[in-house]
């Protein structure tokens, strides 16, 4: 099992490929509500925002589902490259990031690059559409550790909406690590102006 980026809790480090359902519980703004659920139906991990718009959102907190914080991503300011920055549990004054997101560039299609704060330096790219719910999330090597991908429902050949998708992670990935960049990529999305299939979505194909 390849692991690697950052470990939030061993718990949601998992030894086979994962798929979580990913629920967005409001589509007026960016970050309000995700529920994320494992195949049981079971929750595996909550954010609730409460602020008036997406300007406001400068700090989102991933829970599990007691409530407990488990990672806190911040919004930069100020920032040429919508850059974010991630860290463990609350982020409380003093606090390092342990990890940092940002475009790689403001103009045109671009991709997203993660910069891992540790021993290795690790570095991801994220390539793809979030708006569309088709992103991946490529480590230095280029191999694929998570996916995001529209829910589809076999049995009745089902394709839900936009609100629902799926989140497949890759062995050794931290679930907690994955739905933070979800939650940042979501953020970049909304600040586009696009959340929809008529804006010009975050389309992070890796062309600059």
């Amino acid at each position: 099992m390849k692991k690697g980026g950052v470990t939030v809790d061993s718990s949601l480090i998992f030894e086979k490929e994962t798929q979580l359902t990913v629920h967005k519980t409001c589509l007026f703004f960016a970050g309000d509500g995700f529920t994320v659920y494992d195949t049981s139906g079971d929750i595996v991990f909550r954010v609730e925002s409460y602020a008036i718009s997406v300007r406001d959102h400068a700090e989102i907190v991933l829970m599990d589902p007691l409530g407990r914080c488990l990672l806190t991503v911040r919004r930069k300011r100020p920032s040429l490259h919508q850059r974010w920055e991630g860290f463990v549990g609350e982020r409380l004054e003093g606090h390092k990031a342990i990890f940092s997101v940002r475009r790689s560039s403001m103009i045109g299609r671009s991709s997203v690059t993660v910069e891992v704060y540790n021993s290795t330096g690790d570095e991801y790219q994220i390539e793809g559409s979030i708006a569309q719910r088709c992103c991946t999330i490529f480590d230095g090597a280029k191999s694929p550790m998570a996916e995001i991908k529209r829910k589809v429902d076999y049995t009745s050949e089902t394709v839900f909406g936009k609100e629902v998708f799926s989140l497949f992670l890759k062995p050794g990935f931290d679930a907690a690590f994955a739905m933070a960049l979800v939650l940042v990529l979501d953020q970049i999305n909304a600040d586009d102006g696009s959340d929809d299939d008529t804006g010009s979505d975050l389309d992070t194909t890796g062309q600059d």
